[in-house]
């Protein structure tokens, strides 16, 4: 038992190092030192006599013979994740989803979606929390969350992810700041000016990038938690974004919300599960969620993205589902 338990160990810091492309942020997720990771996976490369991962500065990847090899293992490892977490958890498991949040946005979205739900399906108890951006794919997988929402996500050989709304980005300004009185603000307008950012994503990372890179704001990564990066916006250090949302529903005393404008102004709201996840009451979640986006079409940003389209006039038929 104890051998079969040491496996499963180095299996899941394996598959962590697959699914991040690096030991220190799979030693992040599963919450260990970065030497046990390094020393679970050399434990593995030994049993195998295989060398899995190429290492270098940038992280590691599977080599050749190591991507074979994960393939063929993953969907009996991840079969016994799920049997595990079946009989911890329960039949009462059946009715509970578990939904992840990433940062701010979206958080408008899912308060519809979860009062559409729970209209539809009154059985069925929805659990909320939040979740970091690197670990909404274990997450996932390991069936501690049913379903995340976040941005900038991809599907895998084993997750599904879909695109279901657009949520406008408003910038926080102090109140003193030349644009506090302008309608809306555009990236070219904040040239010149910090922007206060608090642990970004890959996503995030990309967008600030490329809107640093045409003019825009500086990007000031903060090790702060978002209520500091605001206190900081509010002694004029910078300014910040976030969701529409959160912007319309909270408030900062000295400081205003503005609407960012032109390309680049909106993030798109993804949602990633488990395909092979067998609860009922997740199907008629996304059915839900699809729903709501049906009732209201997406259609080409000015980005590229694509976007909600003008409000139509009929209603949105949700049934529910058996």
């Amino acid at each position: 038992m104890r051998q079969a338990s040491n496996t499963l160990r180095r299996l899941d810091h394996v598959f962590a190092a697959v699914d991040h492309g690096s030991l220190r942020q799979a030693a992040r997720v599963l919450r260990v030192r970065e030497s046990s990771v390094s020393r679970n996976i050399v434990a593995i490369e030994q049993l195998l006599n295989m060398q899995l991962f190429d290492r270098d500065v940038h992280g590691v990847r599977l080599t050749e013979a190591g991507r074979a090899w994960t393939d063929l293992v993953r969907v009996h490892y991840e079969g016994l994740q799920d049997a595990l977490a079946r009989g911890d958890r329960g039949n009462q498991d059946a009715r509970t989803i578990r939904i992840g949040l990433c940062a701010q946005m979206g958080r408008a979205f899912v308060a519809r979606l979860v009062e559409r739900f729970h209209h539809l399906h009154p059985d069925v108890t929805v659990v909320i929390e939040d979740v970091g951006h690197e670990e909404c794919l274990a997450a996932v997988r390991r069936r501690r969350l049913d379903i995340v929402f976040a941005h900038g996500l991809q599907n895998t050989a084993t997750c599904r992810s879909e695109i279901f709304a657009q949520e406008r980005l408003f910038v926080l300004l102090p109140r003193g700041h030349p644009l506090a009185d302008r309608p809306g603000v555009s990236w070219r307008d904040l040239a010149g000016t910090s922007l206060l950012v608090s642990s970004p994503s890959q996503g995030d990372l990309a967008l600030l990038e490329h809107v640093a890179a045409n003019g825009g704001p500086a990007i000031e990564t903060c090790r702060a938690s978002e209520a500091t990066v605001m206190l900081k916006v509010q002694l004029g250090h910078g300014v910040t974004l976030a969701s529409e949302g959160f912007a319309k529903a909270v408030a900062i005393e000295s400081a205003v919300w503005k609407p960012m404008q032109g390309q680049g102004s909106s993030r798109s709201i993804q949602a990633m599960w488990l395909e092979s996840n067998p609860k009922r009451a997740l199907l008629r979640l996304v059915g839900t969620a699809r729903n709501i986006t049906a009732a209201k079409p997406l259609e080409p940003a000015i980005d590229g993205r694509m976007k909600p389209a003008p409000p139509v006039t009929s209603k949105s038929a949700d049934t529910k589902q058996a």
